[in-house]
């Protein structure tokens, strides 16, 4: 036994397990010891960009204002860095204005545009270029949170928006029926309307200010959209009359019938006739928004089967139904205009007034822009009583 253990077979193998052992007792001791006093633990390193963190974390939670006029800034500089970016990175700049279509996070925005700054920070081209941005964005040019448009800067228009915002349902009935797009309908109110913002001051303080309600006409025009007695018989007629160039087809023929079992008598319509009386309405504008809406379609249809479509025009439909059929002569060349009015001293024209509301987006949430004007949905109109 003793020539066994000190063969040579037998001491390499027993050797090797002893040691082997003896070093994995040794390993797990070792172990034990690091684990329980953290010699193991990584000590770590303070980013080269900490301050820079730090200093956007302020900037965000300290100085981020959040009122109209500041967030209209911060939407302004968002667009110019986006734009900017997207010279050098477009992919990284899609990404944020995605980002931002779908939050509509300013904030959001903006913090993701300073993480791509700092990547960025040693690229001499785009720091020149927007340090020029920068300058122009900080130049001393005063960020105001009123109108381009002065005259939607008055008292006035405050009351007219949210009296028109009540009647969206009549607005949006008479653009069904008639396949004039609402906010075309809302232009042509506009210029009634505003016009008597200087005339008619202290009706709009007395009552449509009050009790949030348009400025109803009845003398000589009549509803909210001023329509003249003769410019809606001109308007039922040629409904009618296929052979007019104003006829729109048999399918609006029977729009504006009259329904012989329903009274739209009131307190201050009750001696008109029931064609005024329908125009004459308190709180039912529908047939002032249908008679403007079939008006303005059919001069754009007489001027569309002359040769000369203005469809696209909302500035001449507008001036158009100001002035009546008598001065709607199709031609290469028509001209903006209508009444003349002052409003605070400033002097506007009706159809000038249309187009700056039309495209100013002002109530686009409650009026949006459709794809085109007039007929944007294939319905056929009903006659609503």
């Amino acid at each position: 036994m003793k020539k066994l253990f000190k063969s040579y077979w037998f001491r390499i193998p027993y050797n090797v397990f002893l040691y082997g052992f003896a070093a994995y007792g040794f390993f797990l001791t070792m172990t034990y010891f690091a684990m329980k006093f953290q010699w193991t633990k990584d000590s770590g390193m303070v980013d080269a960009n900490n301050r820079y963190f730090q200093s956007m974390h302020d900037k965000y939670n300290r100085n981020f204002k959040v009122d109209s006029v500041s967030m209209e800034k911060h939407r302004h500089e968002l667009m110019n860095r986006v734009f900017l970016l997207n010279e050098y990175y477009p992919l990284n700049a899609g990404y944020i204005l995605s980002t931002y279509e779908k939050t509509k996070n300013e904030r959001l925005a903006l913090q993701m545009l300073d993480i791509v700054d700092l990547r960025l920070q040693d690229d001499k081209a785009y720091l020149k270029d927007k340090k020029a941005m920068v300058k122009k964005l900080n130049s001393d040019r005063k960020v105001t949170g009123l109108s381009v448009f002065e005259w939607m800067n008055v008292q006035e228009w405050k009351y007219f928006k949210e009296a028109v915002a009540k009647d969206k349902k009549w607005i949006d009935s008479a653009a069904n029926v008639s396949g004039v797009e609402p906010r075309l309908i809302v232009a042509c109110l506009v210029g009634e309307q505003v016009r008597l913002f200087n005339s008619r001051r202290e009706r709009f303080k007395n009552y449509a200010a009050p009790l949030k309600s348009l400025a109803l006409e009845t003398n000589l025009s009549y509803g909210v959209t001023g329509i003249k007695e003769s410019t809606a018989m001109k308007i039922e007629n040629y409904l009618k009359d296929s052979t007019s160039v104003f006829y729109l087809g048999r399918e609006y023929a029977h729009l504006l019938d009259y329904d012989t079992l329903k009274s739209y008598s009131n307190n201050i319509n009750d001696t008109m006739s029931v064609r005024l009386q329908r125009l004459v309405q308190f709180n039912n504008h529908y047939y002032s928004y249908l008679y403007a809406a079939l008006y303005v379609k059919q001069i754009k249809t007489q001027w569309e089967k002359a040769g000369f479509p203005i469809d696209d025009r909302p500035e001449i439909l507008a001036s158009l139904f100001n002035l009546g059929y008598q001065k709607s002569k199709p031609n290469p060349h028509p001209k903006v205009g209508g009444s003349v009015f002052k409003i605070h001293d400033a002097e506007y024209t009706f159809g000038s007034c249309a187009y700056e509301f039309y495209y100013s987006g002002e109530m686009a949430d409650l009026f949006p822009y459709k794809k085109k004007m007039f007929d944007w949905r294939k319905e056929i109109p009903y006659n609503k009583k």
